[in-house]
């Protein structure tokens, strides 16, 4: 049988926060206000490892930019923003997790909270097929058309990635039980509600909070960046 093997992006697979980065990029190309989007980046950075973020406001923050430009633009500005600030954080370390699952024939996802503009061609680059993270709008919801600046259906954040992840299995005609084994990788007390889900959860890189839960529940824990 088929095992389910999830993965959180930022600071999991990847030792760096994709959103934050590409924020930081936005800043650089001069396509946002410097000084106060890098002060609201930086804030609601911080309220996501403390646990505290609220997301709607976020996304509303972080979508925003995409509405302003059209999507050639967007599209030339992330493919320098994977050469500069993505792709030199990709680590051998990281790859080698996803083969060990991969060569045991395992299904394997990304599921993150950050926006599917930001990470699908991260997704791309590990060589992962499935990726669940948040959707934005576009203009009459054609896939196509200009970002709007807000995003549909569920964020794929905290509770979110359980309702998110069981939507996409339902999609493949599976559910939680046709996996002996489901494992679920994140280094954020954010992902805990998932982390219960799997009877597989390994903190990976964990921020503080979830190290004290790991070890108080006895999962695994993974240094995957030494």
């Amino acid at each position: 049988m088929t095992n389910l093997a999830l993965f959180d992006l930022d600071h999991t697979l990847l030792p760096t926060d994709s959103d934050k980065e590409w924020g930081r990029f936005l800043v650089r190309q001069g396509a946002v206000e410097r000084d106060s989007y890098a002060q609201a980046n930086e804030a609601f950075y911080q309220d996501y490892r403390a646990g505290r973020l609220d997301m709607p406001a976020y996304l509303r923050f972080c979508l925003a930019p995409l509405a302003r430009y059209p999507r050639d633009q967007l599209d030339a500005w992330h493919t320098q923003y994977m050469e500069e600030s993505i792709l030199p954080h990709i680590r051998p370390e990281a790859l080698e997790l996803l083969d060990v699952h991969r060569n045991a024939g395992d299904l394997c996802a990304i599921v993150t909270a950050t926006n599917t503009f930001v990470t699908r061609p991260i997704a791309k680059a590990f060589g992962i097929d499935h990726l669940i993270g948040t959707e934005p709008a576009t203009a009459g919801d054609d896939p196509n058309a200009r970002y709007t600046g807000e995003y549909v259906g569920t964020p794929s954040f905290r509770e979110g990635k359980i309702t998110r992840t069981e939507a996409w299995l339902s999609s493949l005609g599976k559910t939680w039980s046709d996996f002996d084994h489901a494992f679920f990788y994140s280094d954020s007390a954010n992902d805990v509600p998932l982390m219960e889900k799997v009877n597989h959860p390994v903190a990976t890189n964990p921020d503080e909070a979830l190290r004290g839960i790991a070890l108080a529940r006895r999962w695994p824990i993974l240094e995957l960046f030494q």
